[in-house]
């Protein structure tokens, strides 16, 4: 089905996708985020979800019967990937079965204004409501793209925030010492060397060695 464009949709809308790759396989997963999803947890597993529990369950049509039967997984906000709330639907992965609970994510949403998600929109969704800094939400798609080993650890050590660590680490370093230059510059009559007092040299140096 084709998408909405780009312009007419908005970062408030309940979303929805097809989270696992095309093709047939033996776990396929549709994921729901939104403010209020309430109701197509009801309409589709036919019960309130506890949230973060594992739930088998049949995923069901509009005539109540089954599409499939498996996991459903109910993460309320703030405390999930996109700091929405989310659905997740853990189903078997053949292309048709992953269609028609998509279509009935869809059907029992309407009124809600569910749509379908945009390529990377759950992640877009995770850093604007800050579950993620633009560096993860980068590596995530990084990690995806992965060929090698080493490409895949060095994305994963950025999803868990170590490059971002060293970044605002550096930043805040490099803030104090744009401070204490300003301070010399501001008192110049006063008889304290800031620079020199604070081994602002020394700690130059070592700013640069841990950029290089």
């Amino acid at each position: 089905a084709a998408q909405v464009p780009r312009s007419m949709n908005s970062d408030r809308d309940p979303i929805v996708a097809i989270a696992t790759a095309p093709g047939r396989g033996g776990i396929g997963i549709v994921r729901v985020s939104g403010h209020d999803i309430a109701a197509v947890v009801l309409g589709v597993t036919g019960a309130a979800l506890k949230p973060r529990h594992a739930t088998l369950c049949s995923f069901m049509d509009e005539a109540g019967a089954p599409i499939d039967q498996g996991i459903a997984l109910y993460f309320p906000a703030p405390h999930s990937y996109t700091g929405e709330n989310v659905l997740e639907l853990q189903a078997h992965g053949g292309p048709v079965v992953l269609q028609l609970l998509l279509c009935r994510c869809l059907e029992v949403g309407r009124t809600l204004g569910l749509r379908l998600a945009e390529p990377g929109e759950f992640t877009r969704r995770a850093f604007l409501n800050e579950r993620l800094d633009l560096a993860q939400a980068e590596a995530v798609a990084d990690l995806i793209d992965a060929s090698t080993e080493v490409a895949a650890r060095s994305a994963a050590r950025s999803l868990t925030g170590e490059f971002s660590n060293a970044i605002q680490s550096l930043t805040l370093e490099l803030t104090e010492l744009r401070a204490l230059v300003e301070a010399t510059l501001d008192f110049p009559e006063e008889e304290v060397d800031f620079l020199q007092q604070a081994d602002a040299g020394g700690r130059l140096q070592r700013l640069l060695a841990a950029l290089g």
